[in-house]
C-alpha cells in the first residue's frame, strides 16, 4: 500500500502542477504560475511556506512507511486503507477537473496586480475553492493509506495552509478585483464545501477592513 500511495502522490503532482501548467502554457502562452511569496513574515509568505511544507510531508509520508515507520494506533485497518485509496483517486480526478474548469483563469498563486475572470460555474457553483477541497481530500486519502504520523501531519499542515491562503490572501484579492460580483458569489456558495463558509456582505466588509489594516501593519 505504501508503494501505491507514493505512486499516486507523484501522479497527483504530475497532473496538478506539471501537466496542467503545460496545457495552460500551450493554450494561453502563460504558465499560470504566480510563485512570488511576497515579503517574509507576511500572511502570504506563511501560506506559501506551509503549502510547500505540506507537499514535502506528503511525499515523506509514504517514504516513511516504506522505511518502516509504524502506523498510528487504531488506523491500521484494511477497510481504512481501501477508503483512503478511493478518496485519493477521487481527489486527484476532482482536482484536475476543477483546474480545467477554470480555463484561462487558472493560476497557482496570486499576483495582486492581475485581473482574471471570476469562475463561478461547474464545480465552482458547489464550492468556491474546489481545487483546494480536492487536494485536502487527496492528502487525507493518502494519510489513510499510510496512516503514520508524517502522513497525518501532511494533511493537517495542508489544511492550515489552504485556510490561510484562502482567507488571508485570495478572498481579499478577489474582493478587490471583482467587488460586488465576488461578494454576491461568496454569499451564496460555500468556501470549501457546499453551504459551509458562505460570507455575508457585511462580514466581508469587516474582514476586508481587518485585512487592509493587517497589511498596513505588515508593510
Amino acid at each position: 500500500m505504501a508503494w501505491l500511495a507514493l505512486l499516486l502522490y507523484l501522479l497527483g503532482l504530475l497532473l496538478a502542477f506539471g501537466w496542467r501548467t503545460l496545457t495552460q502554457w500551450r493554450s494561453t502562452g502563460d504558465t499560470g504560475l504566480r510563485l512570488d511569496a511576497g515579503p517574509p513574515g507576511t500572511l502570504r509568505w506563511w501560506a506559501k511556506l506551509l503549502f510547500v511544507a505540506a507537499l514535502l510531508l506528503g511525499f515523506a509520508g509514504p517514504v516513511a512507511a516504506l522505511a518502516g515507520l509504524s502506523p498510528l494506533p487504531g488506523l491500521d485497518h484494511r477497510a481504512l486503507h481501501v477508503v483512503g485509496l478511493l478518496l485519493t483517486v477521487a481527489g486527484i480526478g476532482a482536482a484536475l477537473a476543477a483546474q480545467l474548469a477554470m480555463g484561462s483563469s487558472w493560476r497557482i498563486g496570486v499576483d495582486p496586480t492581475e485581473h482574471t475572470n471570476l469562475v463561478t460555474g461547474g464545480p465552482f457553483a458547489l464550492a468556491r475553492n474546489p481545487i483546494f477541497t480536492a487536494m485536502a481530500a487527496t492528502t487525507l486519502g493518502l494519510a489513510l493509506m499510510v496512516p503514520n504520523a508524517v502522513a497525518l501531519a501532511a494533511w493537517l499542515v495542508l489544511v492550515l495552509a489552504l485556510q490561510l491562503q484562502v482567507r488571508a490572501v485570495e478572498e481579499p484579492y478577489l474582493t478587490s478585483v471583482h467587488g460586488a460580483d465576488y461578494v454576491r458569489y461568496a454569499a451564496r456558495v460555500g468556501r470549501f464545501l457546499p453551504g459551509l463558509g458562505r460570507i455575508r456582505p457585511q462580514n466581508r466588509s469587516r474582514s476586508r477592513s481587518r485585512t487592509e489594516s493587517s497589511s498596513s501593519n505588515e508593510g
